[in-house]
């Protein structure tokens, strides 16, 4: 049976009416399959032929979806080709946005997903007010669109990939380390500077539905991502969902106190994780002990050990075991499939990935069951717009949906 993800999402599907409710099970088990007949998707979403049939219909009507003709089975001569369905990959295009403390990374997709082309713009401050920050998204759109030779309006929907505590469907910001100011409705803001729909999320939420969708975490139904950047942060996949939490501020693992009035984190509280193992704790311990300025980045600690430094060591020694008990407690309380700790930062040696994966056993509760397999790997930076992105699609296909049911009203 084709995956239903989207359906299942409380958060997507919103006030849908039964018959929208249908239609978008349909778009989705047709961009599951990527080419299916009226038939399949009947017995796949266990639905009736008719219901299906009137469902297609309207995707057709509006665009969404075309017919193909299926190629002719061997050794059959007769009869009139199968119809088949796809989604129609160019009735528009959609973008996904990374919000990096560097850059703002952009990726354009079709409705298919299929990747149209990405484009990086470079940030002068790594935090700004929030009208600043939605205007440099707009600037980078623009420049996206030039670079491809894209019109902006093909763009039917862009999402925007944030670090920090957010409600994704209220565009809402409770706080984020890009934005000097916290309790901002970043709705009006952007209704005044993109023109089209756009919609924000929690960075590593992205991560893990783009891992879901494309990397390592596909074909499992529970599991969780850790990202590794200047910050630390985590998304969930709960039964083929993205958990996010009742206000949308679920899964700060970075978050999460492991030192009783510890080392201040950049959210203002102490003994966070992050405060710990993030970009910018690793560079501090190593430059604030050595009371010198030559380690400014994760390259320089890392170039530093190779070379013998034993300070540069040990900050990257204790690091990986402080991740190390920190997985430890996410297998204890979540028991997942697998986890994927992403990383974007330069690549560790194997030194460190075997002294975090060696704390995490002793200190994982011993059962008469193998562990949950670990993928550690370093990201490409356009993953997390590729995530973006993906959300994006998941959000205009809604929209486009509801649309229908509009018309059908009028």
């Amino acid at each position: 049976m084709t995956k239903d993800v989207l359906s299942q999402d409380p958060v997507l599907i919103g006030d849908l009416d039964a018959r929208d409710h249908t239609r978008l099970r349909v778009l989705q088990c047709i961009r599951a399959a990527g080419e299916i007949s009226r038939t399949d998707i009947a017995k796949a979403l266990i639905s009736s032929p008719a219901t299906v049939t009137s469902a297609c219909g309207a995707l057709l009507d509006a665009g969404l979806i075309a017919e193909t003709a299926a190629p002719p089975s061997e050794g059959v001569q007769r009869g009139r080709p199968r119809v088949m369905l796809t989604v129609n990959g160019a009735v528009f295009a959609v973008a996904g946005v990374k919000i990096a403390r560097d850059a703002i990374r952009l990726m354009v997709v079709g409705f298919q997903g299929q990747e149209i082309g990405t484009h990086v713009w470079p940030l002068l401050e790594s935090r700004m007010d929030p009208e600043a920050l939605v205007i440099e998204v707009r600037r980078a759109l623009d420049a996206a669109c030039a670079a491809l030779d894209l019109p902006i309006e093909r763009i039917a929907g862009l999402t925007i990939g944030l670090p920090g505590f957010l409600n994704a469907d209220e565009n809402f910001l409770h706080w984020s380390s890009s934005v000097t100011q916290g309790n901002v409705d970043l709705g009006p803001l952007i209704a005044a500077h993109i023109p089209c729909p756009t919609f924000i999320d929690n960075d590593a939420n992205l991560v893990a539905k783009a891992e879901h969708l494309f990397g390592a975490g596909r074909g499992f139904h529970n599991f969780l991502v850790v990202t590794l950047e200047h910050g630390v942060g985590m998304g969930i996949i709960l039964n083929d969902q993205l958990y996010r939490g009742e206000r949308g501020c679920g899964a700060e693992f970075g978050h999460m106190k492991i030192q009783f009035e510890g080392a201040l984190c950049q959210c203002g509280q102490r003994g966070c994780l992050e405060a710990y193992v993030g970009d910018y704790a690793l560079i501090r311990d190593s430059g604030t002990v050595r009371g010198q300025s030559e380690i400014e980045t994760i390259a320089d600690i890392i170039a530093a050990a190779r070379s013998g430094d034993t300070l540069a060591q040990e900050v990257l020694d204790r690091a990986s075991r402080v991740l190390g008990v920190a997985l430890a407690n996410l297998v204890n309380l979540f028991d997942p499939e697998h986890i994927v700790v992403a990383r974007s930062r330069p690549k560790f040696d194997q030194r460190y990935v075997d002294t975090m994966m060696a704390t995490l056993r002793r200190n994982t509760v011993e059962v008469d069951a193998p562990l949950p397999g670990i993928t550690v790997r370093n990201l490409d930076e356009m993953m997390w717009a590729k995530g973006a992105a993906a959300h994006a699609i998941e959000r205009v296909s809604i929209l486009k949906v509801r649309g229908l049911g509009v018309a059908d009203a009028v």
